[in-house]
């Protein structure tokens, strides 16, 4: 496990980049210099910008524009809620086929560009729903706590309603807050007995279509995120090489110190290809 200083010394090995967003990028507020100087020096090379956001990739574009970083610098955008939308769309699969029409949204309102022109009503309560799609927390409760949305997630069980989880994300930390996200819901569901489909990373359907966007192989792609449960696990799944950047959400416990983040790996059966503090060139 090599660890980096930045990106330079192994960029050249690639030909093109799969980055992933919040803690690499972006912290939610502002974006990370260093990040973005990184990614106009790999200009001329495919950048994909893989991101287990519940919402559309035009949204998260939109997001990142108003956060200062430009279409210029990349070349593609995937989100788990994107991906997500297309699987209700197409209902190709028997899995989402099987679902209703009816859903119960479990999230913010400003999430709700996921279900636009999806030939589906949106209903306010479990008796009424086929499904429940989970984009994470809203607003209106506390997002640091689980237990202000057991209540729902225990209403939505006593329907027998299947999730959909549109974010596998624990959670993510806005600044210096760390704030819960749609995957620590569906991890409660789930270990109550309920049926949840995962859409995002680490599943390999989403890196399969990263690449397929890319048109390269995994051999020829570097990932760079800052989860091991999520992009590291995740790039490994496909056989793509990864950076594991230690300043996002593992910075409390990790940042500053490579041998316990090379520990914290292998205890978890992972071997990123090497170990940043943060994205830079």
């Amino acid at each position: 496990m090599r660890y980096l200083a930045g990106l330079a010394p192994v960029a050249d090995l690639y030909s093109g980049f799969i980055l992933d967003l919040w803690g690499v990028i972006h912290d939610g507020l502002r974006p990370f210099p260093e990040a973005i100087d990184c990614m106009r020096r790999l200009e001329g090379r495919p950048i994909l910008l893989l991101s287990n956001a519940p919402r559309r990739a035009a949204a998260v574009q939109h997001t990142l524009r108003g956060l200062g970083v430009p279409d210029t610098l990349y070349t593609h955008i995937l989100t788990s809620g994107e991906a997500t939308w297309q699987a209700l769309h197409d209902r190709q699969d028997p899995w989402f086929a099987s679902l209703g029409r009816r859903i119960l949204h479990l999230g913010p309102a400003r999430d709700r560009n996921g279900l636009e022109a999806l030939n589906c009503t949106l209903v306010c309560a479990p008796e009424d729903a086929d499904f429940v799609l989970n984009t994470g927390p809203d607003d209106m409760r506390d997002t640091a706590e689980l237990v202000a949305f057991i209540p729902e997630l225990a209403a939505c069980l006593r329907a027998g309603l299947k999730m959909i989880c549109a974010n596998p994300d624990l959670e993510i930390m806005r600044g210096n807050a760390r704030i819960l996200c749609a995957g620590a819901l569906a991890a409660w569901y789930e270990s109550q007995g309920g049926e949840v489909r995962w859409i995002g990373k680490p599943n390999a359907a989403i890196y399969t279509s990263a690449l397929s966007m890319l048109g390269l192989q995994p051999s020829r792609v570097l990932a760079v995120g800052d989860s091991l449960r999520t992009d590291v696990a995740g790039a490994a799944g496909v056989g793509v090489d990864c950076v594991w950047v230690l300043g996002g959400i593992h910075g409390a416990a990790l940042a500053g110190d490579p041998s316990a983040a090379e520990r914290f790996a292998t205890s978890a059966g992972l071997r990123p290809t090497g170990i940043i503090e943060r994205l830079c060139w």
